[in-house]
C-alpha cells in the first residue's frame, strides 16, 4: 500500500477507559465509510507515506490530520494497508485535546466537512431531503385540516410549510453548486499534484 497504518489493540490500551476504546471502534467504522476503506484504527499517529501518496493529500484541518489524510486517501484511490503494532507505556497527556467531548466535536466537525468536500451532491441532498419531507407533511397536514373541516385554519403549518421547502429547496441548489466546485477542486489538486512531480522530478 502507498498509505501504511500501524493499528494498536485498542482493546489492550490500558491507560484507555472503557468509553474512550468504544469511541475509538466507532470512529473508525464512521472514517471507514467514508473512505470506504476498512481502518480498524482510523486516528493512529503512526503512519507511513510513499512520496506518491504524499503529493496527493491536501491537508485542510488544522485540528485532525489523521482522519482528512485516510479519508483523503480512500477517495483518491489511494491503497491503505494497516499493519499491527506495539506500543510503549504512556508517558504524558495528550496535546491535541483536554477532554473526549472537544475531542468529539471537532473529529465530527473534520468529518463532516470532508464529507461535504468529497460527496457535497450527497450531502446537501441528504439535509434538504430532511427540511423537504418536514414542509411537505405539514402541507398534507394543511390540506388535510382544509379537506376534513372545510375552513382555513392552521395557517400557521402554510407558512411553516413553505418556509421549510424553500430552504430545502436551496440547499439541494447548494449542494449542486458544491458538487460542480468540488468538480473543479479535483481538476487543481490533480493539476497541483503533477507540478509537484515535475519540481521534484528536476
Amino acid at each position: 500500500g502507498e498509505m501504511v497504518l500501524g493499528a494498536r489493540d485498542i482493546e489492550r490500551q490500558s491507560h484507555f477507559s472503557p468509553l474512550k476504546k468504544a469511541l475509538q471502534r466507532l470512529g473508525s467504522r464512521i472514517v471507514s465509510r467514508a473512505a470506504s476503506v476498512d481502518v480498524p484504527d482510523a486516528t493512529t499517529g503512526f503512519r507511513a507515506l510513499s512520496r506518491s501518496a504524499a503529493m496527493r493529500l491536501f491537508v485542510h484541518s488544522e485540528f485532525s490530520y489523521t482522519l482528512e489524510t485516510i479519508i483523503q486517501a480512500g477517495r483518491n484511490r489511494i491503497p491503505i494497508e494497516s499493519v499491527s503494532i506495539r506500543t510503549n507505556p504512556k508517558t504524558r497527556d495528550s496535546r491535541l485535546f483536554r477532554s473526549i467531548p472537544a475531542y468529539l466535536k471537532r473529529s465530527a466537525g473534520t468529518i463532516l466537512r470532508i464529507a461535504a468536500m468529497y460527496e457535497p451532491l450527497k450531502v446537501f441532498f441528504y439535509a434538504g431531503s430532511l427540511f423537504l419531507a418536514a414542509g411537505s407533511l405539514l402541507f398534507l397536514r394543511f390540506l388535510y385540516f382544509w379537506a376534513v373541516f372545510g375552513h382555513s385554519g392552521h395557517i400557521q403549518s402554510l407558512i411553516l410549510a413553505a418556509v421549510l421547502l424553500v430552504v430545502g429547496f436551496q440547499i439541494v441548489m447548494m449542494g449542486l453548486m458544491a458538487d460542480l466546485i468540488a468538480a473543479n477542486r479535483r481538476l487543481l489538486e490533480e493539476l497541483i499534484y503533477r507540478v509537484r512531480r515535475q519540481e521534484l522530478d528536476k
